[in-house]
């Protein structure tokens, strides 16, 4: 059975819509972890602070099934499909990892590109997951996290129900 990591942000409500989102994922996946939320600039264009973390866990479920939850759940803190990429969002959930698979499946293209690139995913991946490793470099997660450049990436934790406290 494949362990599955996404990255949650909001910026709209975010501790509300977070907290939301754990709960659903809470009721498709019973043995969800999650990481500490943290909170973080708006990446992209002009907005306010992003609360993100990380959740994992495993499922029988296809990708597309699984793609089709993390949708829901979206929708369910009000996000529409049809919102521009650089905004403000209710709920973002990015598929980073499914199990060892590399390449484009279902529109996800795995491991998620900017996973190496956003201190708000690969930090958060690290407290949960330090010694999985990366599909494609075959590196710890942990140890692409202390390489990582954090000096021009503030993550600042904050507390959210259902998210690991800081």
């Amino acid at each position: 059975m494949p362990v599955v990591y996404v990255a949650a942000g909001s910026n709209v409500e975010p501790e509300a819509n977070l907290t939301v989102a754990l709960a659903a994922l809470r009721g498709h996946f019973p043995d969800l972890q999650v990481s500490r939320a943290y909170a973080n600039r708006a990446v992209g264009f002009e907005g306010p602070d992003f609360i993100n973390l990380v959740a994992a866990f495993s499922t029988d479920l296809s990708l597309p099934d699984v793609l089709a939850v993390l949708h829901a759940v979206e929708s369910a803190c009000g996000r529409g499909r049809t919102a521009p990429k650089w905004a403000p969002r209710r709920m973002d959930l990015d598929l980073l990892l499914f199990g060892d698979l590399v390449g484009e499946f279902s529109g996800a293209t795995l491991p998620r590109p900017d996973l190496l690139r956003r201190a708000f995913m690969l930090g958060p991946l690290a407290e949960i997951a330090p010694l999985v490793r990366h599909p494609v470099l075959h590196q710890h997660i942990a140890d692409l996290w202390l390489a990582f450049d954090r000096a021009t990436h503030d993550l600042r934790p904050v507390n959210v129900v259902g998210a690991a406290t800081p």
